[in-house]
């Protein structure tokens, strides 16, 4: 039987991130909104969906936490890619000494979507991604699209070269045969 863990998030902090000790990973809280239908007033309502995540300096460049300490603070929008993890653990006996357990997103990608203030915005639109390293530009890429996915952690939200990287560029197309999941 196949299995699929994988989440994908567009929302935004809900705290500033804050170091987990021994300074390997970071948490933070997040929050995307779902839509219902008020059944009396039969108008569309936004919920909020409260989410707690958390970040590990892995991958390539290995610092993809630190990153996230450094440039993100509560109330900016993130795209996020990441998997479900499972907590749990037993209460206190002061406190009853059940089991209790909650589920929480681990990140492994995200990608900046507001623009910064200092105009150092990493390309149009005001999104920056994470990624592991550049890519070459492909030849049909418009500098119009939103970026497809990304793929790993950048240094910073600086300007990168022009064509450094498909998706900062726009379009995400990846013309490279070697690279398919499948």
């Amino acid at each position: 039987m196949a299995n699929l863990n994988k989440v994908m998030l567009i929302g935004r902090l809900t705290r500033d991130p804050e170091a987990i000790p021994g300074g390997r990973g970071a948490k933070f809280g997040f929050a995307v909104n779902n839509r219902k239908l008020n059944q009396d007033t039969q108008q569309w309502e936004e919920v909020p969906v409260f989410i707690d995540m958390e970040i590990w300096n892995r991958g390539e460049n290995g610092r993809n936490a630190e990153r996230l300490l450094q440039t993100v603070r509560k109330g900016q929008q993130l795209f996020i890619e990441g998997h479900l993890k499972l907590d749990t653990w037993n209460d206190p006996p002061d406190k009853g000494g059940g089991k209790r357990s909650k589920l929480c997103v681990v990140v492994d990608n995200f990608q900046y979507l507001d623009r910064r203030e200092d105009g150092m915005n990493g390309g149009e639109g005001g999104t920056t991604t994470m990624r592991a390293a550049p890519r070459p530009p492909a030849a049909s890429m418009s500098r119009s699209a939103p970026p497809a996915r990304s793929s790993g952690g950048y240094d910073d939200y600086a300007e990168p070269d022009v064509g450094s990287s498909p998706s900062r560029g726009g379009g995400g197309v990846n013309n490279n045969e070697d690279e398919i999941p499948f």
